[in-house]
């Protein structure tokens, strides 16, 4: 591909477990710069990912497909992979003539080198005062004559919350919904705040560096999170709470004005609209759709439904859901009927709800909620025979999916890779020691 000068640079930013917790979606969390770049380009209110846990859910946007098809059923760190490093994003640019880096988390590869990019920042941590300056480093490095793409990844607001809360915060701070308002939990939400700020902080700084270089109005950047808060019944579900993700884009492409929009979109449309914006023809393996022709805010559904999934976090819990614009169905695999709280990050609001003995509450094999009436997916409908049509046409369309898809589940558990480190269920703790996998790994 040859190159001209209005070839756009492209700017990925992440953050760790972010949700839309922050200012441009209503929440009491002071984020000035990430609202300043929402008020410059296009802010999607209805975003998701595809897996509520982190290295799935990344392995998912860079490659374009399902996590289950690409091998990253678990977390990198822990000894999953993917199956192709050749789908990741950065070898489709670099084909077509970018330049590429990478600055802070990456998460799904133990060794950053093996992703192919052309420099890799080595950090002493993943904070944003140590990543943002690094980012103008990395922008010192590029070659002048080729286009860009960089990928800048915080691990804000990932536990441990480690600045000191404001007291103001944790004495008046609200609770998510699905949680009860206590000092615990104000607290709790008080510090996760406080990381979101530093996140804030580094997002203006990676801003500013752009200007500084005179590279804003030539760049497209993508910012978004890879899944819910780290809080109960958020990260690591299959809930809104932990497949919904913040998602902004500005610059070429049309993404531009402060536009809001509302229509279903998930993270495998992230490299397909990367595509279409720098004029690349898009890999065959491609599941999403490119977000450019919902830029101008139109009435256009990319999707009528979007799907997620659970396999591994730190324990295994087989789930598989899939949303429409009302329904939500979400099927758990296996005979389990007990919470896996090792998938749980530990925090006091964990630790109040287990006080109260949330590891003998039962979870539903099925579970259905109407979103229009009950957004906080409360209400499960799975067992109304008023509801058993919208239950059977929904199962369908999992299944079949399922199917399209290759999902290994359907063939029954999925063992994790020889060597993994893996948690029991009955674990309380993700920091519990795990267990080695074997070879012959047999689930039950």
């Amino acid at each position: 591909m040859v190159h001209s000068g209005d070839t756009p640079n492209v700017l990925y930013v992440h953050s760790h477990d972010t949700g839309r917790h922050v200012q441009p979606y209503g929440h009491a969390v002071e984020t000035p710069a990430i609202q300043r770049l929402a008020d410059e380009g296009v802010l999607f209110r209805h975003a998701f990912c595809t897996v509520p846990a982190c290295s799935g859910s990344r392995a998912a946007l860079l490659t374009g497909r399902y996590a289950h098809e690409t091998g990253m059923t678990g977390l990198a760190h822990r000894g999953w992979a993917l199956d192709d490093y050749g789908q990741h994003l950065v070898h489709t640019l670099r084909a077509a003539g970018y330049w590429t880096g990478l600055v802070g988390e990456q998460h799904v590869s133990a060794d950053p080198g093996i992703l192919g990019y052309d420099a890799v920042l080595d950090l002493p941590d993943h904070h944003a005062d140590t990543v943002a300056p690094a980012f103008e480093q990395l922008l010192a490095q590029r070659p002048a004559d080729r286009p860009f793409f960089a990928s800048v990844g915080f691990v804000e607001t990932h536990r441990d919350f480690r600045e000191p809360v404001d007291e103001r915060d944790a004495r008046c701070s609200l609770p998510p919904a699905n949680l009860p308002d206590t000092p615990e939990t104000r607290r709790d939400v008080a510090a996760f705040k406080a990381s979101a700020r530093r996140l804030d902080r580094g997002i203006g700084a990676v801003l500013d560096a752009l200007e500084r270089h005179g590279l804003a109005d030539s760049t497209l950047v993508i910012f978004t999170t890879d899944h819910g808060v780290p809080f109960p019944g958020a990260k690591a579900t299959l809930r809104d709470q932990g497949l919904g993700v913040l998602l902004i884009l500005r610059g070429p492409g049309g993404f531009r004005g402060g536009v809001v929009q509302d229509a279903l979109v998930t993270h495998l449309d992230l490299f397909p609209t990367i595509c279409d914006v720098a004029g690349i023809d898009p890999p065959g393996w491609l599941q999403g759709r490119s977000l450019v022709p919902l830029a101008g805010g139109t009435d256009l559904e990319l999707h009528d439904a979007v799907f997620g999934e659970l396999t591994y976090h730190v324990a295994y819990e087989p789930q598989r859901s899939v949303r429409t614009r009302r329904w939500k169905y979400i099927r758990r695999f296996g005979d389990r009927e007990r919470p896996v709280l090792a998938n749980v990050d530990d925090g006091p609001s964990k630790d109040l709800l287990v006080e109260h003995g949330w590891a003998d509450r039962p979870q539903p094999a099925e579970q259905l909620y109407d979103l229009v009436f009950d957004p906080l997916e409360c209400h499960d409908l799975a067992g109304d025979p008023g509801h058993a049509p919208i239950l059977r046409e929904l199962r369908d369309r999992l299944e079949r999916w399922m199917e399209e898809t290759g999902d290994p589940l359907l063939d029954g558990p999925v063992p994790p890779p020889p060597g993994a480190l893996v948690n029991d269920p009955d674990d309380v703790s993700p920091e519990t020691p795990p267990r080695v996998a074997g070879a012959t790994e047999q689930l039950v």
